[in-house]
């Protein structure tokens, strides 16, 4: 499966590239600037001429990073979608990795939900001056 695949010579401004796969304007460059999206062509006027295949790479960085894979994964997990490249191995270490730390973030959020529970239940029975909240966050 490639990600990057020319159709034609159809082209678009940044402005309809952003629409398209509604990511900013901004972001776009930045991703340019980092090379994590393929510069494009520039117009004879110098404005940067996008194609399809830029509208798939974008999609797919904006839902990697949805699903919140860093940078740097992103850029490893393109390069493996090129043709010959492709490595279900080496992708599923990526995915495995993010899953553990989405794991991990899951429970301390479970964590975090029964600290804030038992807290708040104490503001709702205290008539104590003191608020639980305030005293949990300055306890650290």
């Amino acid at each position: 499966m490639t990600i990057i695949t020319k159709l034609g010579t159809a082209s678009f401004a940044i402005g309809e590239l952003a629409r398209r796969t509604t990511v900013n304007i901004e972001t776009i460059r930045y991703y340019e600037r980092i090379d994590l999206l393929p510069a494009p062509p520039r117009t004879s006027g110098g404005r940067r001429a996008y194609d399809a295949g830029h509208a798939r790479v974008l999609q797919f960085i904006r839902r990697a990073r949805e699903l919140g894979f860093s940078i740097s994964d992103i850029r490893t997990l393109l390069d493996l979608a090129e043709p010959g490249d492709a490595s279900c191995a080496e992708v599923e270490k990526i995915a495995r990795t993010h899953l553990e730390s989405v794991q991990a973030k899951l429970a301390d959020l479970v964590k975090l939900e029964v600290v804030l529970s038992k807290t708040v239940e104490q503001c709702a029975v205290s008539d104590n001056p003191s608020c639980p909240v305030l005293d949990i966050l300055t306890a650290c």
